[in-house]
């Protein structure tokens, strides 16, 4: 791929049609690598919103009369379009969310396969026919589309968030309204795009960027056509959106915040486990829910771990995403860089080491070193709040027992991870209070695979065949 600038849309998609908002303001989105502005996106008034809500609440029979072969072989559409075009989606990614190219080709690839996968399910729709208990009658059940969703995604996977939500709307026959963050735009206007060429009817997908975004959002929730809220990001703002959609009564998924702990036990393969955490923990720069924050290693195998995970992340090239060369791009903005930064500082001052990294690097750009920190005590104030960026802190055990209890030792419980032999890895798998854990791997993200949450780490599950029930 040649590093020419891709052209961008910069516009609302309401009814079918891209359109400047109706105050006539727009907003700067800004590349995070070198403070460039790229564009300037029209921002969507209360007005405009409550327009996409109306002309999805038209599409809307229509859209749920549509044979589900029809849309599937829309969505199979937009799949195929993606995967022609994923050198320029990875592109767009890359200058406004500021992600290194690798984990921009994979997102890509990532968000891709959302369309693939509910292009098949839309055919599979499950229902019942069996006879009752009491041998008197017949029991039908049947699905139905659950109406007009409101789709909200963040900024640390744009495409991946944004294709994880619209695929099984559409493909159960809801129509929808995306909003996606305000740091991230340009993603969801092309995936937005990728639709409309694929063939999705007019007020069938939405997309509209208001800023700001709480009154809007306030406003759509108590339209009254509103029937599902999907919302992807912190745990706060999703406490106060399931507060708002209480009034009305608003079926909602909720993919919150995370505090993902990663195991290493005394019988662990080194390489696997050091490898696993790399991932675990530097994918997408860790700004990532499913990022490993807490790395509890046995203390049999603590310096080897450490000295072997020291290597890797000095070996790593931070720089622009569109220097195919770099491993680690800049966080989203010099805002989340210099919280990240803030956490590092704090932790040092509560007792913690650093290994490598944990200085703001000087020039332009909101870029962070790998930085790992050892010597961190459990419950010190970085173990206790998601990083959100290319920080692995190290905390050793003694006893198994103890491990599992400090895992579990957070309101979260999104995803974990458990390196060790197979069957006692599986064993302390089970005993972690988390939706999800991944044994001997670092990734587990699979659109084939349920993603979601326990405790406050949210609601629903998003993926497998578990997503498109979520809009039915």
């Amino acid at each position: 791929m040649s590093q020419k600038q891709q052209p961008v849309i910069n516009d609302l998609f309401i009814g079918g049609e891209w359109r400047a908002g109706s105050s006539g303001e727009r907003f700067p989105v800004v590349d995070p690598a070198d403070g460039s502005i790229i564009t300037q996106f029209a921002v969507a008034t209360e007005r405009d919103c409550l327009d996409a809500v109306a002309a999805a609440e038209e599409a809307a029979p229509a859209w749920a009369a549509t044979a589900p072969r029809a849309r599937a072989e829309m969505l199979r559409g937009a799949f195929e379009i993606l995967t022609r075009e994923r050198d320029q989606l990875a592109e767009i990614m890359v200058r406004e969310n500021g992600k290194a190219w690798g984990d921009a080709l994979a997102e890509a690839g990532y968000a891709t396969e959302f369309f693939r996968w509910f292009a098949e399910e839309a055919v599979r729709v499950p229902g019942e026919y069996r006879l009752s208990p009491g041998g008197d009658k017949h029991i039908i059940v049947t699905r139905q589309p659950i109406g007009v969703s409101l789709l909200i995604t963040p900024w640390n996977f744009p495409a991946a968030m944004a294709a994880r939500k619209l695929a099984p709307a559409l493909a159960a026959g809801c129509t929808t309204v995306l909003k996606p963050a305000s740091e991230t735009p340009l993603t969801a206007a092309y995936v937005v795009d990728v639709l409309r060429r694929a063939g999705v009817p007019a007020g069938v997908v939405n997309l509209v960027t208001p800023v700001p975004t709480g009154p809007a959002v306030t406003a759509m929730l108590e339209h009254g056509a509103i029937r599902k809220l999907s919302f992807t990001g912190s745990t706060e703002v999703g406490r106060v959106l399931l507060t708002q959609a209480a009034g009305p009564i608003i079926n909602t998924s909720m993919e919150l915040g995370g505090n993902a702990p990663l195991i290493v036990l005394a019988g662990a393969d080194l390489k696997v486990a050091v490898e696993g955490a790399m991932a675990a923990k530097m994918r997408n720069g860790g700004s990532a829910c499913t990022s490993a924050n807490r790395l509890y290693v046995h203390r049999s195998l603590h310096d080897a771990f450490v000295d072997g995970l020291r290597a890797r992340l000095s070996a790593m090239v931070t720089g622009p995403g569109l220097d195919h060369a770099s491993d680690l791009g800049a966080l989203v903005s010099q805002k989340e860089r210099d919280k990240v930064a803030a956490l590092v500082e704090t932790a040092v001052a509560e007792g913690a080491q650093i290994e490598l990294g944990g200085q703001k690097p000087d020039g332009t750009g909101a870029f962070y070193p790998p930085t790992l920190l050892t010597n961190v005590e459990h419950g010190s104030t970085i173990t206790r709040t998601e990083i959100f960026g290319p920080v692995a802190t190290v905390i050793a055990f003694d006893d198994v027992d103890d491990a599992v209890r400090m895992a579990n030792d957070t309101e979260y419980g999104l995803i974990a991870y458990v390196f060790g032999e197979e069957g006692d890895a599986m064993r302390v798998a089970a005993r972690i209070d988390a939706g999800m854990v991944g044994v001997n791997r670092g990734v587990i993200s699979d659109p084939a695979a349920p993603f979601g949450g326990v405790k406050q780490s949210g609601l629903g599950r998003e993926g497998g065949t578990d997503g498109i029930l979520e809009y039915l």
